[in-house]
């Protein structure tokens, strides 16, 4: 199978799957206030994993500039344990059960 769409800006992927003309695979914070929203619906929950990682890399820690060091800290301190930007499974099978009763109704 061909992709419609190849990417590696989420941005754009976002778009074309708000659009409805691809199905993507997005990361929690960019996903989840669309999913609660029910713009989107989760498909293919029995290949999630439960364990999430979000990795900021850079160059050395030995020459680390101070700007670099605070949007680290930034980025820990507003991602780490948010809830805003995290789905537990429950809350995707509940979207993806009212979703999938939603187009079917159309």
């Amino acid at each position: 199978m061909r992709p419609a769409l190849s990417t590696n800006d989420e941005m754009v992927e976002l778009g074309a799957v708000l659009a409805g003309d691809v199905i993507g695979q997005l990361a929690g914070p960019t996903a989840a206030a669309h999913i609660r929203a029910g713009r989107l619906v989760p498909l293919l929950l029995e290949h999630m994993t439960q364990r999430l990682g979000l990795f900021l890399y850079y160059g050395s820690r030995a020459a680390q500039p101070a700007r670099v060091r605070h949007f680290i800290d930034l980025a820990i301190a507003s991602l780490a344990d948010n809830q805003e930007y995290v789905l537990d499974l429950d809350e995707l099978e509940q979207a993806h059960r009212t979703g999938m009763a939603s187009l079917q109704a159309t």
